[in-house]
């Protein structure tokens, strides 16, 4: 990062004749394949990038239909697409349910036992509140965003471990979180499978 705190133009790689290729419908199978890539890296900067690359990202979003069809088309593709967006699946659940009573309670009650469950150290706040899962899903982001996809991949194993863990207790205590156990489950092996290259 450079003295002001904004990325260096090089992290904001796009190439724009992909892009005008792929909003008019004329792109081939590998344009394809490099642009998702080049998205997939850009997709956690979205913070600090530069207004012309958001506006660009925006145009594709737009083309697709929204931002759920945009992790739908980078579902689509193998390799670093694929498990970014699989990533977002796990960061908007985290957001989701960060807040939820039944959760921060059961998540309460684990980390009475068990302070920072395996692979969660320097990443878990100190204390549980309703911002414990909402910090952990930025910080999934953040290692995306520092183009540490493994890294990003591990917390989120982690997070899903401890998640697996409370979610029959939340479930117990309201019965809209019923489900949450399997929901996390198949994001686990989601996750692990794109991880493989599946």
């Amino acid at each position: 990062m450079s003295a002001e705190g904004e990325q260096p133009a090089a992290e904001f790689e796009l190439d724009l004749d992909l892009v005008d290729a792929f909003t008019a419908g004329r792109i081939d199978t590998d344009g394809e394949a490099r642009l998702a890539d080049q998205v997939a890296r850009l997709l956690p900067l979205h913070w600090t990038a530069p207004p012309e690359i958001t506006g660009h990202i925006q145009r594709i979003i737009d083309h697709l239909g929204g931002e759920r069809e945009l992790l739908a088309w980078l579902e689509r593709q193998p390799g670093r697409p694929r498990l970014v967006a699989r990533l977002y699946v796990l960061i908007g659940l985290l957001d989701q349910i960060s807040d939820e009573p039944a959760v921060v309670n059961a998540l309460s009650e684990l980390r009475a036992k068990v302070p920072y469950p395996p692979g969660l150290g320097g990443y878990l706040l100190p204390e549980t509140t309703a911002e414990t899962l909402a910090d952990l899903s930025a910080k999934v982001e953040g290692l995306l965003a520092d183009d540490r996809t493994d890294d990003a991949f591990r917390l989120a194993i982690a997070a899903v471990a401890m998640l697996q863990e409370v979610a029959p207790r939340a479930g117990r205590q309201d019965s809209e979180l019923g489900a949450l156990g399997d929901v996390l489950e198949q994001i686990r092996r989601d996750l692990i499978a794109a991880a493989a290259g599946e």
